[in-house]
């Protein structure tokens, strides 16, 4: 697995540069498990909460938990990888959370799943900005853009899929398991995973990190928390006077973060975040894209299940199924987006973009007004547009984010990015429910209220990726950065 010198003959470099391509599923199997169990769990959560007498509140922290403790250790996760080598803490953050997967499935008690899911999205924190960081170093060139479009499909396919799975995982009732095979289904996943992972990925660590940054780790670990729990449970609470409080002291928290990161760099330590990543505009203009194109990207799939399972009353295995057409396109787009970028260059992203619009726009008229007798086939040829869309922008603008990134902090800029994904989903799901919510309950319950919620809801999305398709647009900070190094 390492690199091919001049000495090496073009048949072994060649053979081994196929290899070299082994690795890619094997680590976006994390991409695809840790997304996968963000969405499958809505499926699994009726059953769960029946069976195991939960709450709604434990209901909530089931699904909560989970989210929060992943997205705040996503930056230590990065960092970690950079420190300790990128396929190790890869495998520790697989091994736990191949362990907490059966935990969660054999939970006894509400407080059981509760505890084990928090436990699993920690885990997922360790194992998701490894995959970034590996491909980021060990793909260059014209391969750098066929990667990222295969960590783009696996990220579409487990957002689109969660749905669909976890509907046919219940409806078949593998071993007479129920909801629990929503979780149990990572085991032997993970366990082949696990013995594929020395064999084939290659280990890779920075040459500049000395140690971990545990002050850093102590401030930025409660500003994301800050942030993230009253984004998470503001709406199902009523907003509280707590929430618009944990909010105002994030900023605070995310400032002194920030003072101290700038002062270690300058001392010549390691910080947690390399402060010279924000130094470039293509980085940071990226992440504000990320913002809006991963916000609306999770706001989307919502509002859609929402609608589908509550407005027109579909069964969990119905309302997956309509998710399929979108995960097609998705998918077709995903796979070729390195063939787009060769083509149209960064204006791929644009015109991902104004698909994404077409596809909303097209989908808030024909649901205004619809009530139960909404057209299926259109409207799923309209998800499919946007769903094409997406595709074509998710993995060109991650790639395009991390292209200018030096591979010594490629684990600091990649636990950045993912914590900015999430930030962004939680930061959409929270505004999207209040304009559905705020829309719903002004309405009838019923088919033809939760159709212009929809309708209302997608009035933002399309703003969202209409700001996308604007700052997509080639301009001297991004025109000739495009193309992978």
């Amino acid at each position: 697995m390492s690199s091919v010198t001049g000495s090496v003959p073009a048949s072994i470099g060649e053979a081994r540069d196929r290899t070299r391509w082994f690795a890619l599923p094997v680590i976006l199997v994390g991409t695809f498990m840790t997304i996968l169990d963000f969405f499958i769990v809505n499926v699994a959560i009726p059953s769960a909460q029946a069976e195991l007498n939960a709450s709604d509140a434990q209901v909530q922290f089931v699904v909560a938990g989970y989210g929060v403790a992943y997205a705040s250790g996503l930056i230590t996760g990065g960092r970690l990888g950079d420190l300790y080598g990128r396929r190790s803490v890869f495998a520790v953050g697989l091994t736990a959370f191949t362990v907490t997967s059966a935990l969660c499935g054999l939970a006894v008690s509400p407080e059981m799943l509760v505890i084990s899911r928090a436990l699993q999205g920690m885990a997922a924190a360790l194992m998701f900005p490894q995959v970034l960081s590996i491909i980021n170093v060990t793909y260059t060139g014209d391969d750098r853009p066929r990667a990222f479009a295969g960590y783009g499909a696996a990220l579409g396919l487990a957002t689109v899929g969660g749905q669909v799975i976890g509907g046919l995982l219940i409806a078949s009732d593998v071993l007479g398991l129920g909801w629990r095979a929503c979780f149990l289904v990572n085991l032997p996943i993970g366990l082949v995973t696990l013995l594929l992972l020395p064999r084939l990925v290659p280990e890779s660590r920075s040459a500049s990190a000395r140690g971990l940054d545990l002050a850093g780790v102590a401030i930025v670990f409660p500003a994301v928390l800050l942030l993230l729990v009253p984004l998470v449970e503001g709406r199902q609470e009523g907003w509280p006077a707590w929430t618009f409080v944990s909010l105002a002291a994030s900023v605070v928290v995310f400032a002194l973060f920030t003072w101290q990161q700038v002062r270690l760099s300058r001392a010549g330590g390691t910080p947690l975040v390399e402060p010279s990543l924000f130094r470039s505009r293509s980085f940071v203009t990226g992440l504000a894209t990320v913002l809006a194109v991963y916000g609306g990207m999770a706001s989307f799939m919502l509002v859609i299940a929402l609608y589908v399972q509550d407005g027109l009353r579909y069964s969990p295995l119905r309302a997956g199924m309509v998710f399929l057409p979108m995960g097609v396109a998705f998918f077709a787009t995903s796979i070729n987006a390195a063939k787009f970028i060769r083509r149209l260059g960064r204006r791929t992203l644009t015109a991902g973009a104004i698909l994404i619009v077409a596809g909303e726009v097209c989908l808030a008229l024909i649901t205004c007004d619809a009530g139960a007798g909404v057209n299926l086939p259109l409207y799923e040829v309209l998800t499919a547009v946007a769903g094409a869309g997406i595709g074509m922008v998710g993995a060109p603008l991650l790639s395009q984010v991390l292209l200018g990134v030096e591979p010594e902090y490629a684990g600091s800029a990649s636990g950045v990015l993912s914590t900015v994904q999430q930030m962004a989903g939680a930061l959409g799901v929270a505004i999207i429910g209040i304009v559905f919510f705020g829309t719903l309950d002004g309405a009838s319950v019923s088919p033809a209220g939760y159709g212009r919620a929809f309708a209302a809801s997608l009035v933002y999305l399309i703003a969202l990726a209409a700001l996308a398709s604007v700052v997509t647009i080639p301009n001297r900070w991004w025109t000739g950065r495009f193309h992978a190094r």
